[in-house]
């Protein structure tokens, strides 16, 4: 039994080399796993997605970007280290005129702000994730976010988008942005094709 499980988390990690191999000449790939490695999340990308540009426009600024060929979706990823927040954090706490924000709960502003800036009318709904999914993700908090957008180019007239916003205490947050045209089952049925790309170490 040992044996086989063995052989099989091999099978599964040269799988995942595989795949990230296909990308390891794209600047984009390379400076993402980069970034996110500084923000302490392993990344690989997920079977049938391929890369595309990043966006960066005034709503979301992507670290990577992929599409899931033959669907209307698409996720746009940006990854966060909180290191430098928390020594600038360490460094001034004590200073009385000084009020800080702790880093760690940085990903709660910047969640629920990117998700009302893309529906501008705050048409969203939001909830906190749950204990068992935040282990999925090695997380120690998490939000998620499903907004109705604004008939927009820069979000290339997506019509809905869930926003999933992922920290680990001391280290990072992942903000993923999926965009799709329906919100049923079909839209689930995709994030969930992409769910086990990120981790957090």
């Amino acid at each position: 039994m040992a044996a086989g499980l063995m052989l099989l988390n091999i099978a599964v990690l040269a799988q995942s080399k595989a795949r990230n191999a296909k990308h390891a000449e794209s600047a984009q790939f390379i400076s993402f796993k980069r970034m996110a490695d500084d923000a302490g999340i392993g990344f690989c990308i997920p079977d049938g997605f391929k890369e595309i540009k990043p966006v960066n426009n005034e709503n979301f600024d992507a670290d990577y970007a992929m599409a899931l060929p033959g669907e209307d979706f698409e996720v746009w990823i940006q990854v966060r280290s909180l290191k430098q927040s928390w020594n600038s954090y360490e460094q001034l706490k004590d200073i009385r005129s000084r009020q800080l924000e702790n880093p760690d709960s940085l990903y709660k502003a910047t969640s629920r702000a990117l998700a009302l800036q893309l529906s501008f009318d705050n048409k969203y709904f939001s909830r906190n994730l749950q204990p068992d999914i935040l282990e999925q993700y090695n997380a120690d908090a998490g939000k998620t976010y499903l907004v109705n957008l604004s008939d927009s180019p820069e979000t290339h007239r997506f019509k809905y988008a869930m926003l999933i916003a992922l920290q680990k205490d001391h280290t990072g947050m992942v903000m993923a942005l999926c965009l799709a045209n329906e919100k049923g089952p079909e839209l689930f049925k995709n994030i969930n094709k992409a769910r086990d790309c990120l981790r957090f170490k």
